[in-house]
């Protein structure tokens, strides 16, 4: 792992709680990085491994909410102009796009497992004006295990937590086709449930 990663990480948990929060908010370097050196700080006995998944979680949250902020308010000239900034493809977020438009509010927590839109998805759900409530609710739910998982493991790996990516993989591969299947399972019960409605 890079100087660079390195300095930020430190920069990041010499602030405590609030730089794990903030370090997931912003990611800069990507969460299971964070979430992965905040296990190891749990290792070493620096802080607390419940308070680390809770600020984990939290922070995850408020980077969805920026993101469908920008979605709400930016609209999609703002992703066009400054995803890049943001390290949001076009692409991803056209995808995203439209599944959301097609399948509505529930793959906001299906796509919260599959690393290459799990961002994306929070700025269509602010283009459409998603209900705020339900959009905490459901990524929320998907964070959770994310979160306890990649402490969880960062606590267990210690002095080798930068081979989370490895280590972790038996984990999420099975989560990510679990996800996979729900949003398949997902879509054909709106499809079907719109066939009965067109039909009816």
């Amino acid at each position: 792992m890079g100087d660079i990663i390195h300095r930020i990480l430190d920069v990041i948990t010499g602030m405590g709680y609030w730089g794990i929060l903030l370090g997931l908010a912003v990611e800069v370097i990507p969460s299971e990085i964070v979430l992965a050196y905040a296990g190891y700080l749990v290792y070493q006995g620096d802080i607390n491994l419940v308070e680390a998944i809770v600020f984990g979680l939290i922070g995850c949250l408020i980077q969805q909410v920026i993101l469908y902020a920008v979605g709400l308010y930016g609209g999609r000239a703002f992703v066009d102009r400054y995803g890049k900034y943001l390290h949001i493809k076009t692409k991803h977020v056209d995808m995203t796009e439209r599944w959301f438009q097609k399948y509505g509010a529930g793959v906001v927590f299906t796509s919260r497992f599959i690393p290459v839109v799990r961002q994306a998805i929070s700025i269509p759900a602010g283009i459409a004006k998603m209900n705020m409530g339900k959009f905490l609710l459901f990524s929320g739910l998907a964070s959770i295990p994310w979160a306890i998982l990649f402490v969880s493991l960062g606590k267990t790996l210690g002095e080798n937590w930068e081979n989370i990516n490895e280590k972790a993989a038996p984990y999420t591969q099975p989560i990510l086709l679990i996800a996979l299947g729900l949003l398949v399972a997902y879509i054909l019960v709106k499809v079907l449930t719109r066939k009965k409605k067109v039909q009816g």
